[in-house]
């Protein structure tokens, strides 16, 4: 069932890739480069806020604060995370493609469900993590496996469970 539900989320990445619609979002012009230029958004904090669908596509977030926001569906294609501080924050159904969160703290973090396809974690801190039915390619899920640990506090489920770690 799992590898049921991981290949119908990959099918269906696909399909809005190839076939896309058009975002609906009214809140996502406050963030997007036309509003910010990439250099003042690095640093920027975020954190808690509630940025639900907001479109972060092809920014730099580097040492971004999102600690506990709001970003469900959210959209971070092809964006840089690096070193950004994501602790207890919800994306789940996000969408995290070609992303990096290198060095980013995730603990606690919330990603089930979400698209994390070719994203990269190296360094990342992934304590309490949930990635339930999260969106990863082999080789992430290994390199997330190294040092995954904990039990995410809102959803109860551990952190290597979630990942399907041996």
């Amino acid at each position: 069932m799992k590898h049921f539900l991981r290949l119908s989320a990959l099918l269906l990445l696909l399909i809005l890739l190839i076939f896309p619609v058009p975002a609906l979002a009214g809140s996502s012009s406050a963030v997007t480069p036309s509003t910010y230029s990439e250099s003042d958004l690095k640093n920027k904090d975020f954190s808690g806020k509630v940025l639900q669908s907001v479109d972060f596509a092809r920014v730099d977030l580097a040492e971004a604060n999102f600690s506990n926001a709001d970003i469900r569906g959210a959209v971070f294609n092809a964006s840089n995370l690096a070193g950004a501080n994501l602790s207890g924050a919800d994306f789940s159904y996000g969408f995290g493609y070609l992303t990096n969160f290198d060095g980013a703290d995730l603990t606690n973090a919330n990603f089930q469900e979400s698209i994390l396809s070719f994203s990269t974690f190296k360094d990342a801190i992934i304590n309490g993590a949930d990635f339930t039915f999260a969106v990863l390619e082999k080789w992430q899920v290994k390199q997330l496996c190294e040092k995954a640990t904990g039990v995410n506090p809102q959803t109860g489920v551990d952190t290597r469970e979630s990942l399907g770690c041996k």
